[in-house]
C-alpha cells in the first residue's frame, strides 16, 4: 500500500524593496504621529517599491530566484507557479506567467489568485492538493504585493498601514507525513463593502471620473474591518486545532497575518500561545497584503525545526478568511 502523498515546504524565498517610508516620513504627509501609528498598528516602518515601470513581479522574481538557488534547483523543473496578489502587473495576462517567462520556468503553467490578504493561504491550499493529486512534482506558490500602487497617500487611515514585498515557498511531495496537514478556509461576499477597490473593474470601469473621484485606491471601514478579523482569526484558527486534536501547547509557531498588532495578539491568545510563538514582523514592513505569511516564514526559517506544527492563519478583504497547519520538515 502506498502511503499517503503531502505537499512539503522544501524551500522558502523573500524580497522586499531598499526604500523604507517611516512613521516620520508619514508626519510630513498626513495629520498623524509615530505614536498614534505604533499604538494602533504596530507598524514603525514600510517597504516601498520605487522607480518607473516596476511592478508586483518585481518584487516576485527575486523571491523566486532566491528560493531556486537555495534548492539548487533548475527554474525548468517548476510545474506551476500560482501567484496570489491583488495588485497585478496587468488585468491580464496572469502575473504569475510573467514572472514564470522572466525566471526561465518554461516548463510550467501558472495562474493568479484574488483573495486579498488570505490569497496566500487559499493558494497554499490549492498547491498542496495539486501535489497530493499525484499530477504535479514542483508547484511555486507566491504571496506578493505592491501596495504603494493602490494606496491614497492622503489618507492616514491606510497610507499608514500597508507596504510592499513577496515571499515564495516551494511545494514538493513527501510521504513522511511533513507539509501541509490542515486547511479551513471561509468567505462572506457580504464584508466587501467594508474593504475594497470602487472603481476599475468590470462594476465601474477606469474613467477620467473615476480617477478623479480617487477610487482606483484602497477603501476601508477601519472599524468593522477590525471587529471581523479579530474574530475570524481567532475563531477558525481555534477551529484548526480543535479539528486536529491540538492546543496551543502543541504548536511551535503562529504565522498570521500582519495586519494589526492588536489582531495578531488576540489570535495568539484565543489559542493560548505565548507571545515568544507568534511570528511578527508589521513593525519593518506593515501590511503587505497576501506577502505577509511567507515574509514571516522567510524571517523566521533559521529558527524552524524538523517536526514544528505551525499555523498560518490570514483575514482578508472580501471578507476571505482561513487557517493552515504545517508540519516543517526541514
Amino acid at each position: 500500500m502506498s502511503k499517503k502523498i503531502t505537499a512539503a515546504i522544501t524551500a522558502v524565498g523573500g524580497y522586499v524593496p531598499v526604500d523604507k517610508l517611516t512613521n516620520a516620513d508619514l508626519e510630513k504627509m498626513v495629520d498623524t504621529n509615530d505614536e498614534w501609528i505604533r499604538t494602533r498598528t504596530g507598524v514603525k516602518e514600510r517597504r516601498i517599491l520605487k522607480g518607473e515601470g516596476l511592478a508586483t513581479s518585481d518584487l516576485i522574481v527575486p523571491a523566486v530566484e532566491q528560493l531556486l538557488a537555495k534548492r539548487g534547483m533548475d527554474p525548468l523543473e517548476i510545474d506551476c507557479m500560482i501567484v496570489a496578489t491583488v495588485t497585478a502587473d496587468m488585468l491580464f495576462p496572469a502575473t504569475a506567467n510573467i514572472v514564470c517567462d522572466r525566471v526561465g520556468a518554461k516548463n510550467a503553467w501558472g495562474f493568479d489568485i484574488s483573495a486579498a490578504c488570505s490569497g496566500f493561504v487559499y493558494a497554499t491550499t490549492m498547491g498542496a492538493m495539486m501535489i497530493e493529486s499525484g499530477r504535479y512534482k514542483k508547484v511555486v506558490v507566491v504571496g506578493a504585493d505592491k501596495m504603494s500602487a493602490i494606496v491614497d497617500y492622503s489618507d492616514r487611515s491606510t497610507c499608514v498601514i500597508f507596504g510592499d514585498g513577496a515571499g515564495a515557498i516551494l511545494l514538493e511531495p513527501n510521504e513522511n507525513g511533513y507539509g501541509i496537514l490542515d486547511s479551513i478556509l471561509r468567505s462572506d461576499g457580504s464584508g466587501c463593502h467594508y474593504l475594497h477597490m470602487k472603481a476599475g473593474g468590470s462594476l465601474r470601469p477606469s474613467s477620467i471620473e473615476t480617477v478623479t473621484a480617487k477610487q482606483h485606491y484602497i477603501y476601508q471601514e477601519g472599524q468593522p474591518v477590525f471587529k471581523f478579523a479579530v474574530k475570524g482569526m481567532a475563531d477558525v484558527s481555534a477551529e484548526l486545532l480543535e479539528r486536529n486534536n491540538l492546543t496551543g501547547d502543541d504548536i511551535a509557531w503562529l504565522a498570521p497575518h500582519q495586519a494589526n498588532l492588536r489582531i495578531i495578539d488576540a489570535t495568539a491568545n484565543r489559542m493560548g500561545l505565548l507571545k515568544e510563538k507568534v511570528m511578527v514582523n508589521i513593525e519593518k514592513y506593515g501590511n503587505t497584503t497576501a506577502a505577509t505569511i511567507p515574509l514571516c516564514l522567510w524571517d523566521w526559517e533559521d529558527k524552524l525545526k524538523k517536526d514544528d506544527l505551525i499555523v498560518l492563519v490570514a483575514f482578508g478583504g472580501g471578507f476571505t478568511w482561513g487557517a493552515t497547519l504545517v508540519k516543517w520538515g526541514s
